[in-house]
């Protein structure tokens, strides 16, 4: 009988839940910087191995709610999280366990669903803390082995993965073969811009950075692309731009080449950067992102 259903990525903001989901479903399907707030929507990402199916969900990073933008992030993951069926924690290796864990680990418990822990960038640390670290772990109010792991090489995350697919309820895959995420192009599209958007610019701009797609025409061995880069401030604009309009084209580049690996075919990105005054507080132009 196969085994199918949905897993709960939960963790602070850059713990890499992000290049976890990638390294597992074998493909970019989830944006990844070391910025707080780079993931804003519930991203969902297939592992099939045989007759399991996992359906990860990556969360945003659980924080403090600033505004109506984080404010939906966080009811976003209380909502994911009440409604999978088994959940991972994520926690930072080099980082250690803080008051940050302790808090997502027992509202992982209070869900009374089958639960994991992973302790991610084991390759970073020596033997010492990081058995430190485990032990942490493993005294979490969180019920659930402790796997150490690596997202960036892969070690470890067999072993997880396994774990996870046994912990699933019986059931029909809920995905076709061969799908990796249920993200929509535009979505996708949207993402990867603002992911070199966010790598290229100062600590106070990828907050306020946001991507409209407003087409993408298909031809016979051509995408062509055109978007919108949100900002907040003109000041913010005049970054994003660059001197000479260097930073823009930089971001430009970046992107059209994450967006044809994506796409697998030539891409013609025609990229504008626009001020939009406090969207994350605009309830509005939150809906029309599909920010719920």
């Amino acid at each position: 009988m196969s085994r199918s259903g949905f897993v709960a990525l939960a963790g602070r903001p850059n713990v890499g839940k992000s290049t976890f989901v990638n390294a597992v479903v074998g493909e970019k399907v989830a944006i990844v910087s070391d910025r707080p707030q780079t993931t804003r929507r519930a991203i969902r990402g297939v592992h099939q191995s045989g007759e399991t199916q996992i359906v990860l969900v990556d969360l945003p990073g659980v924080q403090r709610p600033r505004d109506a933008l984080t404010a939906r992030m966080a009811r976003r993951v209380e909502q994911e999280v009440e409604g999978a069926d088994a959940s991972l924690l994520i926690l930072n290796a080099q980082q250690g366990v803080g008051p940050g864990d302790r808090f997502i680990a027992r509202t992982l418990a209070a869900t009374g669903r089958p639960a994991a822990i992973a302790v991610n960038k084991v390759d970073r640390l020596a033997r010492g803390p990081l058995l430190d670290v485990l032990e942490q772990a493993a005294a979490l109010e969180l019920e659930g082995d402790v796997f150490p792991i690596s997202a960036r090489t892969g070690a470890g995350i067999p072993e997880l993965i396994e774990h996870l697919g046994a912990l699933l309820p019986e059931g029909p895959f809920m995905f076709e073969a061969g799908t990796s995420s249920d993200q929509s192009p535009e979505v996708l599209v949207a993402e990867l811009i603002r992911e070199a958007a966010i790598r290229r610019t100062f600590q106070e701009v990828p907050h306020a950075v946001e991507v409209i797609v407003e087409e993408i025409e298909y031809e016979r061995d051509l995408v062509r692309v055109r978007a919108l880069i949100w900002v907040e401030s003109q000041s913010q604009k005049g970054i994003l731009i660059g001197a000479r309009g260097a930073m823009i084209k930089a971001i430009g580049t970046a992107a059209r080449k994450e967006l044809q690996r994506a796409l697998e075919a030539r891409v013609h990105l025609d990229l504008s950067v626009r001020v939009r005054r406090d969207w994350r507080a605009d309830d509005g132009l939150l809906d029309r992102l599909g920010i719920s």
